[in-house]
């Protein structure tokens, strides 16, 4: 049974938002376009420039920071979410909007004017702020123009997106650098960029508070920042180091305490990066947990997927990428279609329900991975999991809308999105260390069935593999042949160890296929503990109006609750 709108423990009138004046549906649509034109950038950012990152390498001579090309991107951007969606609650949606995309449109220009390897990671830093405006931004745009019994339709639109820039990215990353050079990848960025820019700025109304004064949580931002910085880190050096070392336990249990400093600032500032009166409200709690676990399935499949293709199936980066739309395909179907069921029906909980289930169940399907899957059943194992996924990107973010007063729109999506993007990176990093354990586990079992002796079955029981290590591009026959080479070995030994080579490959990739199948049982976990969080949603009954719609409506009052 449908349970009535929920008692918001934010002050409502401490939170009056701006009316926001009454537009024409065609001019709406055209927003939405504009927006979804801004995500594309972000979303199409993240494919183009992972294929070209090892030519980008090899020209700037920087392989020692090659990984902080990605982690200071994944950084700005992930600190900088909950920023811009309070800023956006306090100074209206329009002007963040503009000033993140702008930002992210000089950081792609610079990016590609780059000469030296810091200069690229300094301005991929730069990207990366004005990236953290897109998707918190854009979500709440969505939430201000559209009921939360309209969004459905749109809100799956996001996730295609993302879905359509993963199909189209490698291919157009290797085509402009291949044809042009890398350079070019980043300028692509700035004719959409400005299309969308144009239109932001032509039509979309001025939406946020008015009349109130605004004491930004300077020391809650300081504090914030000081905190997720070694967090993140920590998590990305977890994938090449042992979590006991500093620079992975020691900078995530320093990021872990100020965290806690954090909740203490924010508890006492007037206006608060991160309203904790939020999690106070069972539904919006549930679904941002909810998000935060579900997140691990869908990262783990993205990373360790394409690892499986390019190194135990020998695919190459570009061909592994197109090896994903299974799972690509199904996002976008799941996604599009729950939005246009709750848009219809109205009802969530189910179907946020049935799609967890699903992405357990796809979860599970993939631990059965090995070396000689059937690649149509890998395919049908991948839409599954996708089918799951894209319903959790477009309903969670429906559903946390329609719990919290419109006045705080921005911030809370912004702490969906934190989240979620939080989630993926810790289950990425436990996920990353479980596979280096599980590789070693299977490694003697698979190197004896291949026919290597027992002796050099020890060695390479007791080498520390990680996923960086046996990477893409990596001919490991070829590698493993240099090394035996090298070694000072007499030359009958030699040839005989050469002679193995192959037996050896064939059990290191059977060994590596066991590993990622392993990983996927995380996504099992992690479901079923999103699936339990979710049981605590409430069914609150969809909105009707937006605050779009209160704006035309005669004496609509503009107000968190209004039109409830």
């Amino acid at each position: 049974m449908l349970e009535g709108p929920p008692s918001h423990p934010m002050p409502e009138a401490a939170l009056a938002a701006a009316p926001v004046p009454a537009l024409s549906r065609r001019a709406r649509f055209e927003i939405v376009g504009a927006i979804l034109l801004g995500l594309l950038l972000g979303a199409l950012d993240q494919t183009i420039v992972g294929v070209a990152l090892p030519r980008i390498v090899t020209d700037l001579r920087g392989n020692e920071l090659y990984t902080w090309v990605v982690t200071i991107y994944l950084l700005t951007s992930t600190i900088t979410v909950p920023f811009w969606g309070k800023l956006s609650d306090l100074y209206g949606r329009k002007p963040m909007l503009l000033a993140g995309i702008t930002i992210f449109l000089v950081g792609s220009a610079l990016c590609g004017l780059a000469q030296e390897m810091w200069q690229l990671i300094l301005f991929r830093g730069i990207q990366g702020i004005g990236a953290g405006s897109l998707f918190p931004i854009a979500l709440a745009v969505v939430g201000d123009l559209f009921s939360p019994a309209e969004r459905g339709r749109y809100q799956g639109l996001f996730a295609a997106v993302f879905g359509f820039a993963a199909l189209i990215g490698p291919a157009l990353g290797g085509l402009l650098t291949d044809a042009i050079s890398w350079h070019a990848i980043f300028y692509v960025n700035i004719p959409v960029g400005l299309v969308s820019l144009a239109v932001i700025a032509r039509v979309m109304p001025p939406i946020g508070r008015r009349g109130l004064r605004h004491d930004l949580d300077v020391l809650g931002a300081a504090v914030f920042t000081a905190a997720v910085a070694p967090f993140l880190v920590g998590l990305t050096n977890a994938q090449s180091s042992d979590w006991l070392t500093p620079e992975v336990g020691g900078l995530v249990l320093l990021g872990v305490a100020l965290f806690g400093l954090f909740l203490v600032v924010e508890a006492r500032a007037r206006e608060p990066i991160i309203s904790l009166a939020l999690f106070r409200e069972r539904t919006v709690a549930a679904t941002i947990a909810a998000t935060f676990f579900a997140s691990f399935g869908f990262f783990a499949a993205v990373v360790f997927l394409p690892l499986y293709f390019q190194v135990v199936l020998g695919r190459s980066a570009t061909a592994s990428g197109y090896e994903m739309f299974p799972l690509l395909i199904g996002v976008m179907v799941g996604s599009v279609g729950a939005g246009q069921i709750v848009a219809r029906t109205g009802r969530y909980k189910a179907l946020i329900l049935a799609a967890l289930g699903l992405v357990a169940v796809g979860s599970l399907l993939l631990t059965n991975l090995r070396a000689g899957t059937d690649i149509w059943t890998l395919r049908a194992w991948m839409l599954v999991l996708g089918l799951g996924v894209g319903p959790t990107l477009a309903v969670f973010t429906i559903v946390l809308q329609n719990a919290v007063p419109v006045s705080i729109l921005g911030a809370a999506t912004s702490a969906l999105t934190f989240f979620r993007q939080i989630g993926g990176s810790v289950g990425l990093a436990v996920a990353g260390t479980f596979f280096g354990t599980q590789l070693r586990t299977h490694l003697p079992t698979e190197l004896a069935a291949a026919g290597v002796p027992v002796q050099l079955v020890d060695r390479f029981a007791g080498a520390n593999f990680n996923r960086n290590e046996i990477g893409a591009g990596v001919d490991l026959a070829v590698t493993l042949r240099a090394t035996i080479e090298a070694a000072p070995l007499p030359a009958a030994l030699r040839d005989q160890v050469l002679a193995l080579v192959p037996n050896i490959v064939r059990g290191i990739y059977e060994a590596m296929a066991n590993a990622i199948g392993d990983v996927f049982w995380f996504g099992v976990g992690s479901a079923a503990i999103a699936f339990v969080a979710s049981l605590a949603i409430r069914e609150i009954p969809l909105r009707r109006t937006s605050a779009a719609t209160e704006a035309a409506a005669p004496g609509a009052v503009a107000g968190g609750a209004a039109g409830r």
